[in-house]
C-alpha cells in the first residue's frame, strides 16, 4: 500500500504533465522550423520549400516509423528517411503505394507511376488508409530539406599523368553518342578491341591503333560479351538500355575469322529475355557440359538463372533468383568444388549474394552485404585488396535514373574488406555522384591496388567526376585524379582494362555518354569512346 501524502503524488503527477507538455512543445516547434528552412540555403533541396503537406502528430510518426518497420522491410532493406529529401519521398509514395495495392490515397491517384505490363498490383491494399498516412507522416515529417553535400577528403586533380589519352577518328565522333559496351581483349595476340555504339546499335572490332577492322549490325546495344575457349556470344540487352518490360534480350554466337572478320549466327541460342545484362559460362552441375548463367536485370520483374546444357544444342531454364535487378555476377570455383556465384542485385532488394551451389543445379542463398533500395548499386569487383590472401569487395552505387534524381552524397566507390570467413566490413568510401563502375588494378606496378572508376550521372558543376583514378600510396590511402579541364568529357556507361599494347600494363578503355540537345546546345562533338594506355615507368 502506498502511504506517502496525497499532495506530494498529486505535486509529482503535475510536474510530469510540464515536462511532458514542454517536450511535446520543443519538438513540434523543431519540426515546424525544420521545415521552414529557406531554399536559398539548401542547393540541392526542391524549389518548394513551404510545405503543402501538414505537420503530423508525434503520435502518427511513431505509429508511421513502426509500421514502416512491419511492412516496408518485407520487401528490402528499411531505408532511412535521411537518404532522401522529403520532396523525393513524394515521388516514392505512390511508386510504392502501388505496390502494396493502394491505387489512389486522399485525393492522389497512384496508378500510372509505375510503368511496365509486368506489375502485379495486389487486388486488396495491405495497409488502410490510416495506416498508409502514418507511414507518409513519419518520412515526410523526419526526412531533410536537403540532403548534404559530398564530404570529400580530399579534392580531385585535374590531371592525368599516369595516362595518355587517345581518342578514335573523327567518324566516331557526334553530337550523342553512346558508348554501351567497351572490351581489350587479351585472349589473343595482338589484342583486340571491341566498342558497342548503343545508338547505332553497331559492334566495332578495333586494333591496338584504333584503326576499325570489321563492324557489325546488332539487333539491339550490345552490353556483355562472353569469350569462353575461342568462341565468341555477344549479349543484347533488347530493343533499347532504358528501362522497359519487354523480353526482347538475346545471347547469340559471334563468329570472327583470323583475319578480324565478324559475323553473327542466323539464330541466337537464347531469345527473350528480360533485359539481360550479363552471360558466364560454367559446368554448374557436374556434368562435364558447358552451361550457362544470365542475369536477366528485367524491369519490374527479372531474374538470374541457369541455362542447363542438354546436349545437341538444347537447354533447360532454371531459375537461381527471381529477384530483378541481377547486374553482375562472379563464378567461384575454389578448390574444384561445383561453382558457386557472386551477385550483384541493383533493384529494390538491393545487396552482394553469395549462392553456393549444393548440387543438381539446386543453390541456397547467403546474404554478403545488403543496401537501401534507393542506393542505386551499379557494380562490384572480387579482389585481394589489401594482400592478405582473401578476396575483398570493390563496390559503386550511382544509379540515379529514377523518381529519386538528386544528388546523392552516399553515392561512390567503397571498399569492403574479408575478415578471412567470409564477412566483410566497410573501410574506405569516395563519394562520386553517380558512380557507375570501377575496376582495381596495380597501375603503377608500385605493389598497391589503385582504382579507376566512371560516373553516368555526374554533377553538372564536377564533370571531373566522370572517370577518378585513385592512385593508392598504401594502406588505402587514395590520391584522385581526372581528366585535364580541356578534354571534351563528363560521363561515361562502361569502362574496361587490359593490356592493349602487350608492354605489360594496363590500359583503360572508357564508353563514352554524351548529348547534346535542349534549349542550351553547346553544339560540341564528342568521340564515342576514349583509350587511356599507361604510360608509368
Amino acid at each position: 500500500m502506498n502511504n506517502k501524502p496525497r499532495d506530494y503524488r498529486r505535486t509529482k503527477i503535475s510536474k510530469a504533465v510540464i515536462v511532458g507538455i514542454v517536450v511535446l512543445v520543443i519538438s513540434i516547434l523543431s519540426v515546424y522550423l525544420f521545415w521552414n528552412v529557406p531554399a536559398n540555403k539548401q542547393e540541392n533541396a526542391n524549389s518548394e520549400t513551404q510545405t503543402d503537406f501538414p505537420i503530423a502528430s508525434l503520435q502518427s510518426i511513431a505509429k508511421g516509423k513502426a509500421l514502416s518497420q512491419n511492412y516496408c522491410s518485407s520487401c528490402h532493406m528499411l531505408p532511412n528517411p535521411a537518404l532522401l529529401n522529403r520532396f523525393k519521398w513524394k515521388n516514392v509514395f505512390p511508386q510504392m503505394g502501388l505496390r502494396m495495392g493502394i491505387k489512389a490515397h486522399r485525393g492522389e491517384l497512384y496508378e500510372g507511376s509505375i510503368k511496365g505490363d509486368d506489375l502485379v498490383v495486389p487486388t486488396k491494399p495491405v495497409l488502410n488508409d490510416e495506416q498508409w498516412q502514418d507511414i507518409i507522416d513519419y518520412y515526410m515529417n523526419t526526412a531533410p530539406i536537403a540532403l548534404p553535400t559530398q564530404d570529400r577528403p580530399s579534392p580531385i586533380k585535374r590531371e592525368l599523368p599516369f595516362f595518355t589519352i587517345e581518342k578514335p577518328a573523327q567518324s566516331f565522333e557526334g553530337k550523342q553518342v553512346l558508348g554501351c559496351y567497351v572490351k581489350i581483349d587479351n585472349s589473343v595476340k595482338p589484342a583486340r578491341i571491341f566498342v558497342a555504339n548503343g545508338q547505332a546499335k553497331k559492334l566495332y572490332l578495333l586494333s591496338p591503333q584504333l584503326k576499325v577492322i570489321d563492324s557489325v549490325a546488332t539487333n539491339g546495344p550490345v552490353v556483355d560479351i562472353l569469350f569462353d575457349h575461342g568462341n565468341a556470344m555477344i549479349c543484347t540487352i533488347g530493343n533499347e538500355l532504358g528501362a522497359n518490360s519487354d523480353k526482347l534480350g538475346t545471347i547469340t554466337p559471334l563468329n570472327i575469322t583470323a583475319t578480324g572478320k565478324m559475323q553473327l549466327a542466323s539464330q541466337p541460342i537464347f531469345s527473350k529475355l528480360g533485359r539481360p545484362v550479363q552471360v558466364l559460362a560454367a559446368d554448374i552441375n557436374g556434368d562435364s557440359r558447358t552451361d550457362y548463367v544470365i542475369c536477366e536485370f528485367g524491369s519490374i520483374t527479372g531474374e538470374l538463372c541457369w541455362m542447363e546444357n542438354m546436349d545437341n544444342g538444347n537447354f533447360a531454364k532454371h531459375a537461381i533468383s527471381n529477384l530483378p535487378g541481377a547486374i553482375k555476377a562472379y563464378i567461384d570455383n575454389q578448390h574444384g568444388k561445383l561453382a558457386d556465384l557472386y551477385v550483384l542485385f541493383a533493384q529494390g532488394e538491393e545487396g552482394i549474394f553469395h549462392f553456393i551451389n549444393k548440387g543438381g543445379g539446386k543453390f541456397e542463398s547467403k546474404e554478403i552485404l545488403r543496401f537501401p533500395p534507393i542506393y542505386g548499386s551499379s557494380f562490384f569487383e572480387m579482389i585481394d585488396l589489401n594482400h592478405d590472401g582473401y578476396k575483398d569487395i570493390l563496390y559503386t552505387c550511382g544509379d540515379n535514373g529514377n523518381a529519386t534524381l538528386v544528388l546523392k552524397p552516399y553515392h561512390g566507390v567503397y571498399i569492403y574488406l574479408n575478415d578471412g570467413k567470409g564477412n566483410y566490413k566497410q573501410q574506405y568510401f569516395y563519394p562520386i555522384n553517380g558512380c557507375y563502375k570501377a575496376i582495381a588494378r596495380d597501375f603503377d606496378d608500385d605493389g598497391d591496388i589503385d582504382i579507376v572508376t566512371i560516373s553516368l550521372f555526374t554533377d553538372a558543376r564536377q564533370p571531373e567526376e566522370g572517370f577518378v583514378y585513385l592512385k593508392n600510396r598504401g594502406g588505402l590511402d587514395f590520391v584522385p585524379y581526372a581528366f585535364p579541364v580541356n578534354t571534351k568529357f563528363e560521363r561515361a556507361v562502361t569502362l574496361d582494362a587490359g593490356d592493349v599494347n602487350a608492354d605489360g600494363k594496363p590500359d583503360l578503355i572508357i564508353g563514352n555518354a554524351f548529348f547534346d540537345f535542349g534549349p542550351f546546345k553547346y553544339n560540341v562533338n564528342e568521340p564515342l569512346f576514349y583509350l587511356l594506355k599507361n604510360n608509368t615507368n
